[in-house]
């Protein structure tokens, strides 16, 4: 038997987590500042209202997904007492600071608060690889899981609303790293011409391998970080600042711009100035991070 659930918000994504309610047998009550959005969903059986108060009375869960932290406070702002007693899900992206405020601002006011990030597109919604960042009380992510679930994978993070906001910028710099590596190495290995092995769906099924190695080190990695010690275990920051001018040097050969390889190079040498260059890559984690009172390192 389905849950109660309203939604706020009927962008692509709101709309979205909507009609997946709905085919999960969710009982779904809509809302969008603009008329109209909810047309569809309606043909597939959820309520569309005509106020935002409206949709937060209509049931104990409300899930919230709209532009900005400012939009669901101007939505939520005049519902104070309609909030009371329920459970807002904010799925909506922010600062952290933005959600812990909000976070704060909804208990004030007697509704239970998860803060929480979708890291899919609309597309992936529905799917077991579609990650549900939440963050805040431990018994509001319970209550609200199954119906999480119905969207993606929900993943709780802890008690700090802001938790989730983090993670979120976090992992979106790891994408963004990750597949600027990823498009530096393609135009490396296609600057012959396309076709071939110098193709990028070449490179990329065998790019595909290499990443299972590169998981490895950074769960290797990670236990160094944590503990503070960097061990090399054969391959100190040395070899890695050897290789990066390897890099480099195809790099000016083949018409690829430096940038990527001069950053790396920057930084690498930064530790191994300073007297690193026994220790593994993770080292660099420390020249990333800057002194607590804000000055370069």
């Amino acid at each position: 038997m389905g849950t109660t659930v309203s939604v706020l918000g009927l962008g692509q994504m709101g709309a979205t987590l909507a009609r997946t309610l709905r085919t999960a047998g969710h009982s779904t009550t809509v809302w969008n500042r603009t008329p109209g959005r909810a047309d569809q969903l309606v043909e597939q059986g959820a309520v569309a209202v005509e106020s935002a108060a409206a949709a937060v009375t209509a049931s104990p869960l409300v899930l919230v997904c709209l532009a900005t932290y400012d939009a669901v406070r101007e939505a939520l702002g005049p519902l104070t007492a309609e909030l009371s007693g329920r459970t807002v899900v904010n799925l909506t992206s922010g600062s952290p600071p933005h959600a812990r405020e909000t976070a704060t601002w909804a208990v004030q006011h007697g509704a239970v608060y998860l803060d929480g990030v979708i890291m899919t597109t609309p597309d992936g919604i529905g799917t077991s690889h579609a990650l549900l960042l939440c963050s805040g009380p431990p018994t509001v992510f319970e209550a609200a899981r199954t119906v999480l679930a119905t969207l993606g994978d929900p993943v709780y993070l802890g008690t700090d609303p802001a938790l989730a906001s983090v993670y979120d910028t976090a992992l979106l710099g790891l994408m963004w790293g990750t597949l600027t590596g990823w498009l530096h190495a393609v135009a490396l290995i296609g600057a012959d011409g396309p076709g071939g092995r110098g193709s990028a769906t070449h490179f990329t099924a065998v790019a595909d391998r290499w990443l299972t190695t590169v998981r490895s080190f950074m769960n290797t990695y990670a236990a160094q970080v944590d503990a503070g010690q960097y061990p090399a275990e054969g391959f100190d920051l040395r070899l890695h600042q050897h290789t990066m001018e390897i890099l480099a040097h195809a790099s000016e050969l083949r018409g690829i711009s430096p940038l990527l390889p001069d950053l790396l190079r920057e930084l690498t040498g930064r530790a191994v100035a300073a007297g690193h260059g026994d220790d593994s890559y993770a080292r660099l984690v420390e020249f990333l991070r800057l002194p607590k009172d804000g000055g370069p390192r």
